[in-house]
């Protein structure tokens, strides 16, 4: 059974950074999608970027390019979000998730989920 574990959030100041882990658990990945995506209240599920486990092919939301970069530790087999210069707008509850095959951006498309990590932004 796959487990994804999101730590890392928190309450940051405008401009501030914080970097957001994933350790994920219960099978190999190789072939897989690792997707961060973000809900804030009221909102949608909405995606922020994702990496694909065997080659580190990276994507990104334009919202969040050139401020949010997503990596991956294959040995710890963790997926992390660093955010740069982060705004009240991406005040938001932080989940990762696995999908198999070609990368998505539509969140149905993702079968596994975490739990959750909230970021707050204050102004």
């Amino acid at each position: 059974q796959v487990q994804l574990v999101e730590s890392g959030g928190g309450v940051v100041q405008a401009g501030g950074s914080l970097r957001l882990s994933c350790v994920a658990s219960g099978r190999t990945f190789r072939g897989y999608n690792m997707g961060w995506f973000r809900q804030a209240p009221g909102k949608e599920r909405e995606f922020v970027a994702a990496i694909r486990w065997s080659d580190a092919i990276i994507d990104y939301a334009d919202s969040v390019k050139g401020r949010f970069t997503i990596s991956r530790d294959t040995a710890k087999k963790t997926v992390y979000l660093q955010m740069n210069s982060l705004n009240p707008e991406d005040t938001a509850t932080y989940y990762c998730a696995t999908r198999w095959g070609a990368p998505s951006y539509s969140a149905a498309a993702y079968q596994d989920w975490g739990q959750g990590t909230q970021v707050t932004v204050s102004s």
